[in-house]
């Protein structure tokens, strides 16, 4: 996903994949997928394929660690009886879920404020003689 960056302090530019990939452990993968379903109604596996243009095994193993953190939901598709059943994920409800993102975004950020507070401004500096 490219989009906007953000330039940190050591020139290096980072976007909304690498703070997911930070925050919640997400790929890019995953975040297509997420934002593939925060954009529609509920998908099955195989619409995500041919939308995204990923395999079957990529968009399973994304949307098992997307339902692992809950940002996602399955359901069974009714009227499917032959075979094996189908499934369908979805966002319950995408402005619910943008605000737990921008949430979680929000502490994430002053986890690493807090660590960097305490194991590295709260100590005291050795200077070199």
């Amino acid at each position: 996903m490219s989009g906007n960056t953000q330039r940190l302090p050591s020139g290096k530019e980072i976007t909304v994949v690498d703070v997911f990939a930070f925050c919640y452990g997400l790929s890019e993968t995953d975040v297509q997928v997420l934002a593939s379903l925060m954009r529609s109604g509920p998908k099955a596996t195989e619409d995500l394929e041919r939308e995204l243009q990923l395999s079957k095994a990529s968009i399973n193993r994304s949307l098992n660690r997307l339902l692992g953190l809950d940002l996602v939901k399955r359901i069974k598709e009714t009227g499917n009886r032959a075979g094996r059943p189908r499934h369908l994920y979805y966002v319950e409800d995408a402005n619910k879920l943008r605000e737990k993102i921008a949430r979680d975004i929000e502490n994430c950020a002053n986890a690493i404020n807090q660590v960097v507070k305490t194991q590295f401004l709260g100590t005291e500096v050795v200077r070199a003689t």
